[in-house]
C-alpha cells in the first residue's frame, strides 16, 4: 500500500473520531408512555426514544404486570439527545408542557401509579436543573405539583409493539399536547 494512502485513511479516522459527538440521555414520566414519546419524537436534537418501566421492584416488567401487579414502575420515555441541539432545560420545559404534573398517579382517563409525574435524574446537573425548572413551572399552574424527582434506575425498555406506536398504528392525536 503508498505510503499517502496510509496517511489519508489514518487522517479520515482521526477526523471522523474527533467529530463523533456524546449524547445524553434523560427518563420522564408523564402518564401514557406512547403520547409522551410522541412529542418528543417531534423535537429537534432528540435522536431516539424508546418506552418502557421505571422506579419499580422487579426486574424486567411486562406491560401486563406493571398495569395489573402494583410493582412500582412508571411509563416513561427515555429520551436519547445531542445537548448540542438541545437542552436538558428544553426536554424539562417540554415535560411539564405535556402533563399535567398536578394529578396524583393520573393522566386523563389513566389511572394508577404507573401513570405518575416524574423526572428520573442521572446527574447532580440533572437534579439541579430539574428542581429550577420545577420551580419556574409552579407558578403556571393553580394546584401544586406532585411531580416525583427521583434518582435514576435501570430502564427496562417496553415489548417491541409498543415502541413507535403512534407511528405504527397511523395515529395522528394524543391526549398529551404542549400546553402554553
Amino acid at each position: 500500500m503508498r505510503p499517502w494512502i496510509i496517511v489519508f485513511l489514518m487522517s479520515a479516522v482521526a477526523v471522523f473520531a474527533t467529530k463523533e459527538k456524546k449524547m445524553e440521555k434523560a427518563v420522564f414520566a408523564a402518564g401514557c408512555f406512547w403520547g409522551v414519546e410522541s412529542i418528543y419524537q417531534q423535537i429537534d436534537g432528540v435522536i431516539d426514544t424508546t418506552v418502557g418501566y421505571i422506579g419499580g421492584t422487579n426486574d424486567n416488567p411486562t406491560y401486563k404486570e406493571v398495569c395489573h401487579k402494583n410493582t412500582g414502575h412508571a411509563e416513561a420515555v427515555e429520551i436519547v439527545y445531542d445537548p448540542a441541539k438541545v437542552s436538558y432545560e428544553k426536554l424539562l420545559n417540554i415535560f411539564w408542557r405535556a402533563h399535567d404534573p398536578t394529578t396524583l398517579n393520573r393522566q386523563g382517563p389513566d389511572i394508577g401509579t404507573q401513570y405518575r409525574s416524574a423526572i428520573f435524574y442521572y446527574t447532580p446537573e440533572q437534579k439541579t436543573a430539574a428542581k429550577k425548572v420545577m420551580a419556574t413551572a409552579q407558578k403556571k399552574w393553580k394546584k401544586p405539583i406532585v411531580t416525583q424527582l427521583v434518582s435514576g434506575g435501570v430502564f427496562y425498555p417496553a415489548e417491541d409493539y409498543h415502541q413507535d406506536y403512534f407511528s405504527k398504528k397511523g395515529i395522528k392525536k394524543s391526549c398529551h399536547f404542549l400546553r402554553d
